[in-house]
């Protein structure tokens, strides 16, 4: 047992050391990728919506829309939305946090800078936005941490994880009159429409679990937008395993009453009435509006209606990821912060990464006795 420990306590600096080394050069190569993108920024120069040219642009302005979709935890208005929850973990000899949910939805909006409106489809797009939202959470007797609320729990049901451990959730949104700078590509519309129908961003990950009679489990993943094959395997008791296909479909749910859940009646119900407000909709049992119903709501409960007058719903361009330039960045910051921000992040990688593989090289050579 003593010999166990002492080589566990040997191997550690060993295996600490090599990890810095392959940090220290990853650190370098990612400094240099941020020098790349601050130098692209630094020679494309800032275009107005009206005089922008096809290509890859620079514009400054303020996110407007005629539709926007509720954020799960917030409760805002907002046309993106990104919200993550960890669970504190034991991985190995110590706890860390796991993420264990990650859910994204957009809505195509625009921006608008005095001179014009362009369309914005932020699928694809690197985001710095700002943060709305983080908190942890724990049902423990003995934690000091708040109590999950209810809004964070249906968000974790829908997720099918629990919430018997420390929790820790994250909201970012994109919300109304919020100041952007994007760097992309003004192209033209590829049959992006303007609708309010939430669209799932390519990093949105939806795992469910479901127990059947409490013996059978099917596990289902899910990822992107549109409507996708998916296969089920179902493991019962006796261990015996059977596969079933389902295809599932991105609309936004059966139209007819007999084929529609006790939630789409309930929610389409309360649609026709005009309620819309989110806390009416949270006491009827109805956690997921858009979802049942397709139907965004805004922030003062009211449904948001498009407006034909003000935008174009059918516009001829749209900035988006490019084809040929993938270079698409949206941040809630200035065009200067941006680069200032880049320019020391880019020099304390390329110049601490080389450091800190050095470092750990030599400690690796003092361990294996070749200094």
């Amino acid at each position: 047992m003593l010999l166990v420990i002492v080589a566990s306590s040997h191997s550690e600096p060993t295996l600490w050391a090599a990890f810095g080394a392959a940090a220290g050069a990853y650190l370098f190569v990612r400094g240099f990728r941020l020098l790349q993108r601050k130098r692209l920024i630094m020679d494309t120069p800032t275009a107005k919506v009206r005089s922008a040219a096809m290509g890859l642009v620079e514009v400054n302005g303020l996110a407007c829309g005629p539709y926007t979709m509720i954020a799960p935890i917030t409760a805002k208005p907002c046309y993106y939305y990104r919200t993550q929850a960890w669970k504190y973990e034991q991985r190995g000899k110590s706890k860390e946090w796991v993420k264990v949910a990650d859910e994204s939805m957009h809505l195509p909006f625009y921006l608008d800078d005095n001179t014009g409106r362009v369309l914005v489809n932020p699928q694809g797009a690197e985001l710095d936005i700002h943060r709305d939202f983080q908190q942890e959470f724990s049902n423990s007797f003995f934690s000091m941490a708040p109590e999950v609320p209810a809004n964070v729990a249906a968000f974790l049901t829908r997720h099918g994880i629990s919430d018997d451990k420390k929790i820790k959730v994250e909201e970012y949104c994109i919300k109304p009159k919020n100041a952007l700078f994007i760097l992309g590509t003004l192209a033209q519309n590829p049959g992006i429409e303007v609708s309010a129908t939430p669209v799932r961003n390519e990093n949105s990950v939806i795992k469910l679990s479901i127990k059947i009679n409490g013996t059978a489990k099917a596990s289902l993943g899910q990822t992107g937008l549109t409507s996708t094959t998916h296969t089920f395997t179902f493991k019962t008791g006796n261990g015996a395993a059977g596969t079933e296909v389902i295809r599932l479909s991105g609309d936004a749910g059966p139209k007819a009453a007999i084929d529609m859940s006790q939630q789409q009646k309930i929610a389409t119900a309360l649609t026709k009435a005009g309620i819309t407000n989110p806390a009416a909709w949270a006491a009827a049992g109805i956690t997921d509006a858009v979802g049942m119903t397709g139907v965004a709501a805004g922030g003062d409960g009211t449904a948001v209606a498009p407006a034909p007058e003000q935008f174009d719903l059918h516009p001829p361009v749209v900035l988006m990821k490019g084809s040929h330039n993938p270079a698409f960045f949206i941040s809630w910051r200035s065009q200067k912060d941006v680069l200032k921000s880049l320019g020391w992040k880019s020099a304390a990688m390329i110049w601490g990464g080389p450091i800190l593989t050095l470092l750990s090289a030599y400690i690796l050579a003092l361990r294996f006795g070749w200094l």
